[in-house]
């Protein structure tokens, strides 16, 4: 009869964790969903691994092993879109991603701000291959008009607070969710876009808005919604998170904040690292069409250097599914967004490690850690006694992004047909396997 000392040994793989300064290649040993130890490879007897059965041994030799990603910014649509996305069809995406830790936005219909739709989503996700945490609305149906019930909505499990996709256009509704906030110890996190600027904006306000002849949002929307917030977690003393920054203007108001001393912290999107405006008049692919909206090739520059210097702190996929339905429409008629957690790894393997920017540990850093961090929760390292979530990752894989591969419900995302470096080998939630590409492709 097999040992049973451990449940599951990852043997012989490249050990990267950026919160222990680690990596090395090394064994990993789990037991009772938790990581026992970190091993290198050479002190580890192969008595030992021969004791253990065929399904209690990883070999992850030339592979990463990774503490699970986590993801903070996540659209899954139910209740009431679950034909473009359901809560466990998103943690399915999220596992084939190397995702072990997601949030998801409150805009589903009806809006997550109750303790009844908080305590729905939850009961979706208990058997799901990934961790959910839910984020509560700010404001009572993201009207940005009253308050909602920000104590009941963190005593039934919310991590943070949005209206994600909506700007908090009150200056005193926005300050006063900043003081709730405080008095619970989690951030708010604003989508920050003036809503009077980008009014009836389907594209980002430049040469090529105009030369598209598209009414533009114009990226000073942002900017402007930051430096506002910044004044008021200032003078609130609160915790407060941009999501998905776009533009120079936004970076360099965050930098200027960061180093006055606001307790404010920032996230990237693959696609905002990536994708500039001039992608839209080749062939207006509605895919393209994102809130806030792809920008400039100096805005683009921007992102990423306040990435690399640690004024935007981490990566989140904006993952956004819509049905095909939704997106065959004219341009300014589409839903904005694209899905994203599936892609997220390849992406940033592809257009940010592979270009020279980031190292591996670097982008799993700003992909777990530093996000787990922002929202307080579990995960985001290998450390003794830890939960065991991990994602191994075959580094140097290339694949083309597909149109019928995705775990996602929906399709929606302009890089099919792309060629992309580094793929998800495995996914491990609390030590157990919840994705295998091998047994995928069988």
């Amino acid at each position: 009869m097999a040992s049973k000392k451990y449940d599951l040994v990852i043997s012989n793989g490249r050990v990267i964790d950026p919160a222990l300064g680690f990596g090395k290649i090394a064994d990993i040993f789990i037991k009772d969903s938790k990581i026992v130890k970190i091993e290198k490879e050479t002190a580890v007897t192969k008595k030992e691994k021969s004791s253990l059965a065929k399904d209690q041994l990883i070999d992850a030799t030339d592979k990463l092993v990774v503490p699970g990603l986590v993801d903070i910014h996540v659209h899954l649509r139910e209740p009431g879109k679950e034909s473009a996305e359901t809560v466990l069809s998103g943690c399915q995406a999220a596992a084939a991603g190397g995702f072990t830790t997601i949030c998801c936005m409150p805009n589903t219909q009806p809006r997550i701000d109750s303790q009844e739709t908080v305590k729905f989503v939850q009961d979706r996700a208990k058997d799901a291959p990934a961790r959910l945490y839910v984020v509560g609305a700010i404001t009572k149906n993201i009207e940005g008009k009253e308050l909602a019930e920000i104590g009941d909505l963190v005593k039934m499990g919310a991590v943070a607070i949005t209206d994600d996709g909506h700007y908090v256009q009150n200056p005193e509704i926005m300050r006063r969710a900043l003081e709730y906030a405080s008095m619970f110890d989690i951030p708010v996190m604003q989508h920050a876009e003036d809503q009077y600027l980008v009014d009836g904006g389907v594209m980002n306000e430049s040469y090529q808005s105009a030369r598209l002849g598209m009414k533009g949002a114009p990226a000073v929307a942002e900017e402007v919604a930051v430096l506002r917030d910044l004044a008021l977690c200032r003078l609130t003393k609160s915790r407060l998170h941009i999501q998905h920054v776009s533009s120079k203007g936004a970076v360099e108001a965050i930098r200027r904040g960061k180093a006055e001393g606001i307790n404010v912290t920032a996230e990237v999107t693959p696609h905002h690292l990536i994708l500039t405006d001039e992608e839209i008049g080749k062939e207006f692919n509605t895919n393209l069409r994102v809130n806030p909206p792809i920008r400039t090739e100096v805005d683009r520059e921007a992102v990423i250097e306040g990435l690399l210097d640690g004024t935007i702190d981490c990566i989140a996929s904006d993952h956004a599914p819509h049905t095909e339905e939704d997106k065959d429409a004219e341009f300014d008629k589409a839903p904005p967004g694209m899905i994203g957690l599936e892609l997220t790894l390849g992406l940033i393997k592809t257009f940010l490690i592979d270009k020279g920017f980031l190292s591996w540990a670097e982008a799993i850093r700003k992909m777990s850690y530093v996000p787990a961090r922002i929202l307080n929760l579990p995960g985001g390292t290998l450390a003794d006694g830890s939960q065991a979530d991990i994602s191994i990752i075959d580094p140097d894989k290339t694949w083309t992004v597909k149109k019928n591969q995705f775990f996602s419900k929906s399709n929606n995302t302009p890089f099919i047909g792309q060629k992309l470096s580094g793929l998800v080998s495995a996914t491990i939630l609390a030590g157990n396997i919840v994705f295998d590409r091998n047994k995928e492709l069988n």
